[in-house]
């Protein structure tokens, strides 16, 4: 049966999606696409991916009810605690998966990109465990602002290469890792986003889901019913939000929204925030929403998160909003700051600032004490105290 959260035999999201490559990847695309599912569904690969989920990484994180957050907003406020996650974020949850589909295939050599570093730190980490080489590359820029996780991913024997192009962040590196591709065919690519040519986004959203999946369990025990009122969660490329989305888009009671980056403001040339910004082109192997000139060309994406600030959407997303079964907004540097230091406050949890941005999205909705939420924390703050300290002298 064909649902919302499944693309085509194509990659397709209604017009979103797609693999749109260079000649000289087919042959990897190809190969990925014939067999991620046949390798997805065996025995094999879910024993060892759930026992390393279990085990490894953590899994289930709690579904943790916030109370003094509740009571500040006058409503019940679930936080999904990806944060606790070894590694320190949702990105472990795909990387074990594709790290197994990379072996499976025989990949001996492992190629990524990394923005905030959550994802890279996530590849090398697997990396170190099944003993493979690991090349991640991240703008110049990112490396700078996110010190502390160029050193973990360095400590877990990764080789780090700096995108200097463009505007040195994400966008950069994801294209350089595809360079990258190009000249070592026989590597693997490890996406850490629902972006990039089809099979990613569908590979990386059903690694996700597991997000949703104990959410519902967690849901039933603690308030006796699996569909929450409201699931929010920040959305850069896009990867945790589809996996604390996906086993609720068919759903008629759960209301989803997803919250970008608007940086310092969508009006001000400095932003992330691609739903309102985008058109409908081509980027990094998709078809999505972008930020874009008329003529086609990128417009360079301004977020204090590094892991939000990508000139796109993957395709999974561009399809829900077009379709009204999600609702994206934007919150700007300085809303998830502030949102960042009340949760701190109020809960005693440091949140990334990717996560931030689903937190601060909270004084910009109705709500009322009946209804029940669920904001995915996405990340921990750990990498982010340098900024935080700065604009905490500031106040």
């Amino acid at each position: 049966m064909q649902t919302l959260n499944m693309p085509d035999k194509k990659g397709y999201y209604g017009e979103y999606g797609g693999a749109y490559i260079p000649e000289l990847l087919f042959n990897n695309i190809n190969e990925l696409e014939q067999n991620y599912l046949k390798i997805i569904h065996s025995t094999e690969f879910q024993k060892e991916y759930h026992d390393l989920l279990e085990n490894y990484v953590g899994r289930p994180t709690p579904l943790y009810h916030a109370k003094n957050l509740s009571e500040q907003f006058k409503t019940k406020i679930y936080l999904k605690r990806e944060d606790l996650c070894h590694t320190g974020s949702h990105k472990i949850n795909n990387t074990i998966g594709q790290i197994l589909i990379a072996k499976a295939l025989g990949k001996k050599r492992i190629l990524a990109e990394t923005g905030a570093g959550q994802h890279g730190v996530a590849t090398a980490t697997v990396c170190a465990l099944l003993k493979l080489e690991c090349i991640i590359y991240m703008g110049q820029i990112d490396m700078h602002r996110q010190e502390a996780n160029v050193i973990r991913m360095k400590m877990l024997g990764a080789t780090i290469i700096p995108a200097i192009s463009g505007s040195k962040t994400l966008k950069d590196a994801t294209n350089e890792a595809i360079r990258g591709w190009i000249n070592d065919p026989d590597s693997y690519y490890l996406i850490g986003s629902a972006v990039g040519p089809h099979p990613y986004p569908d590979m990386v959203a059903k690694f996700q889901s597991i997000i949703s999946k104990e959410i519902k369990q967690q849901l039933l025990k603690a308030e006796g019913m699996e569909e929450p009122d409201l699931v929010i969660a920040c959305v850069g490329g896009g990867s945790n939000a589809a996996g604390a989305f996906f086993e609720f888009i068919d759903s008629k009671k759960t209301k989803l929204i997803g919250v970008e980056a608007a940086g310092k403001g969508i009006d001000t040339g400095y932003s992330a925030a691609t739903m309102t910004l985008g058109t409908t082109g081509i980027l990094h192997g998709s078809r999505s929403i972008i930020m874009q000139t008329k003529d086609g060309q990128i417009i360079e994406p301004h977020s204090i998160s590094a892991g939000l600030d990508y000139p796109g959407i993957g395709p999974l997303h561009a399809f829900l909003g077009k379709r009204k079964r999600a609702l994206y907004l934007n919150v700007t540097d300085e809303e998830a700051l502030q949102a960042a230091f009340n949760l701190t406050k109020q809960e005693g949890i440091i949140p990334a600032l990717e996560s931030a941005h689903a937190l601060a999205i909270l004084n910009k909705l109705e709500l009322h004490k009946d209804q029940v939420l669920v904001i995915n924390l996405s990340g921990r703050g750990d990498k982010d105290l340098p900024t935080y300290l700065d604009h905490y002298h500031e106040k």
